[in-house]
């Protein structure tokens, strides 16, 4: 039997079991509702018992998912991929072996992927599409220039006005983008002023870090992971503007500073630590604990968040500094085709020189984002920050404010 015909009768597989009631959800594009997470299952499937692929020889069964690992490079193919994860423990964890992360491959795969490094020494390039009518924002990573489709859809943030602060909540799900969702990701807060802006996960960056938790903690039907290691709201960066006050017209200053990524993670070999998976309940022994709404339901201080040696510089990072054009008489910045409408918004993020590093890791675009439509954006990032913080990071540009206008 050839390979493309095994590949052909594993499809067919999956669709017969998918039919049986296996719900396989693939996050891609906006015109499916199809895009929510694979979730681990810790029951058996009655169709898989009668499958002729879960007893494959895991020889053979490693051999066939490299073989799909490798043809399928790109979405929408890659979702077969994803597929062949959901079939059972076993072919799960040999895909999760074989499939590497965007750091190796630049290519995002599971949903973990979207708190993991960029790839190294290139840009992955995204584009984010701005909903004004209900303040939603949704991040898809573009297949090429010439396709028409939107894309494979990776996250959605919804902007959240308060009395004293701005919130934008970020989801998988781009229908239900709450923090009562099982989806909920985190969220970017700004000051009064729309100035500073702190980045929160829903859950630790590092495995294993301690949290002081104020006196009651609202989860909102997120699963209580452990009591040491509480699913809420997680510090990881921060955003500034400098203010302001006479209001004179010209390029935004901006700063970011990442608290879990050390200044030395933009040097040739530098490295910044990575999630692998997912912190998880068990169900069957933690089931969820109902916490009751306060004044106090975020967390006080983050002790660990930040790195785990102290001794170790955080990562800043900060806008290039563009040129005036005398010509066309305005402020530039090259950003090689990707933006094409010039706009306040516009940044490009490079190393800042408080961390030290050489003139080289000064000069490297981390993160860009850019206006080339109405209500749509690009988004190019890389290696040490994730698609999560540069999504955070540019939905703080949208934060308009005339204390840093």
């Amino acid at each position: 039997m050839s390979f493309r015909s095994i590949l052909q009768d594993m499809k067919d597989e999956f669709g017969s079991i998918s039919r049986k009631g296996f719900d396989v959800r693939l996050g891609y594009g906006m015109r499916s509702r199809s895009h929510r997470v694979v979730q681990d299952s810790l029951a058996p499937l009655d169709g898989l018992k009668q499958s002729c692929w879960a007893n494959m020889p895991p020889e053979l069964l490693r051999d066939v998912l490299m073989r799909i690992e490798a043809s399928e490079d790109t979405w929408p193919p890659r979702k077969h991929v994803v597929a062949c994860a959901g079939v059972c423990r076993s072919w799960r964890d040999i895909t999760k072996e074989i499939v590497k992360s965007p750091e190796v491959s630049g290519k995002l795969t599971f949903p973990i992927s979207l708190k993991q490094p960029g790839p190294r020494n290139s840009l992955l390039q995204c584009y984010i599409r701005r909903n004004c009518s209900n303040q939603t924002y949704y991040l898809f990573l573009g297949l090429n220039q010439a396709s028409t489709d939107d894309g494979k859809f990776l996250l959605a943030a919804r902007k959240c006005r308060r009395p004293t602060h701005t919130d934008y909540i970020i989801s998988l799900n781009c229908d239900v983008v709450s923090r009562g969702s099982n989806t909920y990701m985190g969220k970017l807060r700004s000051n009064f002023l729309g100035t500073k802006f702190t980045i929160y996960d829903a859950q630790p960056p590092i495995s294993g870090v301690k949290v002081t938790k104020s006196r009651s903690t609202r989860l909102l039907n997120l699963k209580q992971v452990s009591p040491r290691v509480p699913v809420g709201n997680y510090p990881i960066a921060h955003v500034s503007y400098d203010l302001n006050v006479l209001g004179s017209r010209g390029p935004r200053i901006m700063q970011c500073v990442m608290d879990t990524i050390p200044a030395s993670a933009v040097e040739p070999g530098g490295v910044t630590p990575t999630r692998t998976q997912f912190l998880h309940s068990n169900l069957d022994t933690s089931p969820s604990i109902p916490f009751f709404r306060s004044k106090s339901t975020r967390m006080e201080t983050f002790q660990s968040g930040q790195l785990s040696a102290q001794n170790e510089e955080m990562l800043v990072l900060r806008n290039k500094s563009p040129r005036w054009h005398e010509q066309l008489q305005c402020w530039c910045l090259n950003f090689n085709g990707r933006v094409t409408v010039a706009s306040v918004k516009n940044f490009q993020l490079v190393a800042s020189l408080k961390n030290g590093v050489s003139g080289q890791a000064q000069e490297n675009v981390i993160l860009q984002f850019g206006k080339v439509g109405k209500d749509v954006f690009t988004m190019d990032y890389q290696y040490p920050i994730s698609v999560f913080e540069a999504f955070a990071i540019c939905l703080s540009s949208f934060d308009t404010k005339i204390a840093r206008e």
